[in-house]
């Protein structure tokens, strides 16, 4: 089990956040930390993230810049800006495409956004749809979120598709928030046994539960 770390602080709020990120990395643990300086790239290069992300870089972890893909609404152009200045100003290793939209119909378009992404240099695409999509998003997506959402529905409404025995689980992430710190553990094997690879889970809730590091995290720094 490996875990893909979203952090939505910025560093200067939470310099020890971030530190313990990179410290971690050393534990070989982590998939990639998802960079978010404001809601995306931001309008203009962010000293404080550019220097977060030149250290988990040399701890040997993946930066995955954030894009919003609003479900499909956003312009493709308005995308590809954003994944230009993720890695001319962060130097990102891939991204991390958020809100996708799950339909077939969908599909080409989000094809299209990663083939381009990759012609631009992201070595890495991690499709966020929160559910799971039509089968043919994982074959496009080097990882794909096939849930995010409290704790409380992976315990209740979480199903798995027969499709995706077809992949093998290094493919798939569960997101999981608003799970007791008592129990990381148990939702990291939850995780495991339903069949996702890579995972995250954390304490806190909406309206942004990722604004610390997963409890999955204490005590792996060297």
């Amino acid at each position: 089990m490996t875990l893909l770390v979203p952090l939505y602080v910025h560093p200067a709020q939470d310099p020890g956040a971030w530190r313990l990120l990179t410290e971690a990395a050393a534990a070989h643990r982590l998939y990639g930390v998802v960079l978010n300086a404001a809601d995306g790239p931001g309008a203009a290069p962010d000293p404080a993230f550019a220097a977060a992300a030149r250290a988990l870089r040399a701890a040997g972890t993946r930066v995955l810049g954030y894009i919003d893909l609003d479900y499909g609404v956003r312009p493709d152009s308005a995308v590809l800006d954003d994944v230009d200045r993720h890695r001319d100003w962060y130097d990102a290793d891939g991204c991390f495409f958020d809100q996708v939209p799950a339909d077939a119909s969908a599909l080409p378009g989000c094809r299209r956004l990663v083939r381009a992404a990759r012609q631009r240099g992201a070595a890495t695409v991690v499709l966020n749809p929160g559910v799971h999509p039509a089968p043919g998003y994982a074959r496009i997506a080097d990882l794909l979120v096939t849930f995010e959402g409290p704790w409380t529905a992976y315990l209740s409404s979480f199903t798995l598709p027969r499709w995706t025995a077809r992949h093998p689980p290094q493919r798939f992430c569960h997101l999981v928030y608003g799970v007791p710190a008592a129990l990381a553990q148990v939702a990291e094997r939850a995780a495991e046994e339903r069949g996702a690879a890579v995972s995250c889970a954390v304490a806190d809730t909406l309206p942004n539960p990722w604004a610390a590091p997963p409890p999955a995290l204490l005590g792996e720094a060297p």
